[in-house]
């Protein structure tokens, strides 16, 4: 699925505010800020650390603005120059919080830092249902191969024939992106996720 005059570029290549731009200040991305599975349950549950050490947390991660740095933290997409998309794409050990979904019935090495993993997308308001966040995840791939992946996984939802999905829960992705991007499914741990990868 092709969208016409979208770009995407490694975040570090992008703009910290044209990344705010896509997050927003509303609604989950806002809250989030793609700090979910990089916290602890404390930080998130309990004791929940304010927007402002998120947004610290976020640029840490993603070093926008430095065109030459060597790492960040996923891929921004933009639409005739307008950012409109994000992709969470990193090395799997960097997500201290997956819980249960990639390990039930396997047994992988959490800390194989060549393992890559798709967390979540997020589409800027008003660009949503295009068709963004299947080239963001085609991108994906050929980021986390182009810097050393031997493969990429990703845990997206499957949702039942129209079911109805809020945006906070399939930030994770449809099982029907990563089939288009080459992933297979290799295990299904609960009746709504599973998780897919594509070896390199």
């Amino acid at each position: 699925m092709e969208v016409s005059g979208l770009t995407i570029v490694p975040a570090n290549q992008a703009s910290w505010d044209d990344l705010l731009a896509v997050f927003g200040t509303r609604g989950y991305t806002g809250r989030c800020l793609c700090q979910r599975f990089r916290t602890t349950g404390d930080e998130w549950w309990h004791d929940p650390i304010p927007r402002e050490e998120r947004m610290f947390r976020l640029r840490q991660q993603t070093d926008c603005e430095h065109p030459d740095s060597e790492t960040t933290s996923g891929l921004v997409a933009y639409l005739d120059g307008v950012p409109v998309g994000w992709c969470a794409v990193d090395q799997r050990s960097e997500y201290i919080r997956l819980g249960q979904t990639p390990w039930k019935g396997r047994s992988e090495d959490k800390d194989d830092e060549e393992v890559w993993a798709v967390t979540c997308f997020a589409i800027r308001v008003g660009y949503r249902g295009r068709g963004i966040t299947y080239q963001l995840a085609a991108a994906a791939v050929e980021h986390a191969r182009e810097r050393g992946a031997r493969a990429l996984e990703a845990y997206p939802m499957i949702p039942d024939a129209g079911q109805t999905i809020t945006w906070g829960e399939i930030h994770v992705g449809h099982r029907k992106v990563f089939e288009a991007a080459g992933f297979e499914e290799v295990s299904q741990p609960s009746k709504r996720r599973c998780v897919m990868r594509i070896e390199f």
